[in-house]
């Protein structure tokens, strides 16, 4: 599985290498206005931690209550078409915000940002039901791990890039910027086959058969053990996660990286080339049927061992390293999470399956970030404790899942290792 290299699959999957490069360019842009949103709720509250938090929640709350239809719609729908309106709304919106000069107050930029998480949210479920439709098996894993490391050196280069320009050129260009990357990523899409599903056989749409399709999703994941169980494993991370994006912009502004966007910016640089070089460098440990049980909690672990250094160190240019190890172990779940499940999950379902998997993601992470929020609001806890808080959660849920690890699970990939060598 691990034979097809990352120059390899651009160089051969011409669709795959064009789906790539419209991500790029649409993530990049992404973070130029998450920062902005998160700069806009400071300014809009005097650096209220629970504000701060607040766009995170809203965020992912927003996405969590869209995922189930949008899981379902991709498993209706053709994937390129809705990864095409979906860049395209996202562009429209910020059109109209910009146009109307809408952002004024804090519920100006709580507005914002569920309306971005509605436009954007068909996107995610519908690339990664869309992926195994122009990748074949031996491509699958490099492909996941190539798109998780483009998506966080897009994070790298988006944040940092982002956060300078907000300082220097201020908060309206840069979400002209993220428009037209919207809208250049959409043309380059429109490019891509089909690529499924197949509707051959789907009843017309009608609330009714929403709601049995959604269902029916939840049914199948409940009665497939092996599904069931990595629709989990993002949510695993988020539980402390959560927290941890966002007291990274409270770290940011305490810990003297220059003004405050540029700051926050290099810190979520850290991190998104760290997502991107965990799963890369962790490739083969993916591949390897004995660990790979065990290998989600292992990460999750990791993640939360160096975020407690974090709470206990100076905070010096080594930060930035401690943020990037703990965020490469992040990444490695990501990868790690995703391809066991497009392997599991037949074409039909896996678009559902991927409904739920951002959905358990998506709850946790708005859960964690607002329970942080209120938490240094009250002053419950000082910073460094709700990092080393975060941390412990972390770290406790990594075990817990690798003693969990069932024996059917172990049979699988046994299975697996003895078709192999066979």
């Amino acid at each position: 599985m691990s034979g097809v290299g990352y120059i390899q699959i651009l160089k051969n999957n011409h669709s795959f290498r064009r789906l790539f490069i419209a991500q790029e360019l649409s993530y990049i842009g992404d973070w130029f206005t998450v920062i902005a949103l998160f700069i806009l709720a400071g300014e809009s509250s005097d650096n209220s931690p629970l504000a701060i938090a607040g766009v995170l929640a809203t965020r992912s709350f927003s996405l969590a209550a869209m995922t189930p239809f949008t899981g379902m719609l991709a498993d209706r729908y053709s994937r390129r078409g809705l990864m095409v309106c979906s860049d395209l709304a996202a562009c429209l919106v910020l059109f109209i915000v910009l146009q109307f000069d809408l952002l004024n107050n804090l519920s100006s930029v709580y507005f914002l940002a569920i309306a971005m998480v509605a436009a954007k949210s068909i996107f995610d479920p519908a690339q990664y039901a869309y992926l195994p439709n122009i990748c074949d098996d031996e491509e699958l894993l490099t492909a996941n791990a190539l798109g998780s490391g483009g998506w966080s050196i897009a994070l790298g280069i988006g944040a940092s890039i982002g956060g300078l320009t907000i300082a220097e050129y201020g908060i309206t260009t840069a979400l002209w910027i993220d428009a037209l990357t919207f809208l250049v990523s959409a043309i380059v899409i429109m490019t891509l086959p089909f690529g499924g599903p197949d509707t051959s056989e789907r009843e017309n749409v009608s609330v009714k058969i929403v709601t049995k399709e959604i269902t029916d999703g939840w049914k199948y994941i409940l009665r497939t053990p092996e599904v069931r169980r990595l629709v989990l494993a993002k949510a695993l991370w988020s539980s402390g996660g959560g927290a941890q994006i966002f007291l990274l912009i409270l770290i940011g502004m305490e810990a003297g990286f220059g003004d405050i966007a540029a700051g926050i910016g290099i810190l979520f640089m850290a991190r998104g080339f760290g997502s991107g070089f965990g799963p890369m460098a962790g490739r083969p440990l993916m591949s390897n049927n004995l660990l790979r049980p065990y290998l989600i909690g292992l990460a999750v672990g990791i993640s939360g061992i160096f975020y407690a250094i974090i709470s206990l160190m100076e905070w010096n240019n080594l930060l930035l390293v401690m943020i990037f190890i703990s965020h490469a172990s992040s990444g490695f779940n990501w990868v790690q999470s995703t391809t066991l499940t497009q392997e599991r999950a037949g074409d039909e379902w896996r678009g559902r399956v991927a409904g739920a998997d951002f959905l358990a993601l998506t709850l946790m992470m708005g859960l964690s970030a607002i329970t942080a929020g209120f938490i240094l609001e009250n002053e419950y806890l000082q910073l460094r404790e709700v990092i080393a808080l975060s941390a412990l959660i972390q770290i406790i849920m990594g075990i817990g899942w690798i003693v969990l690890a069932s024996p059917k699970e172990k049979v699988i990939f046994n299975q697996k290792k003895s078709v192999v060598n066979l």
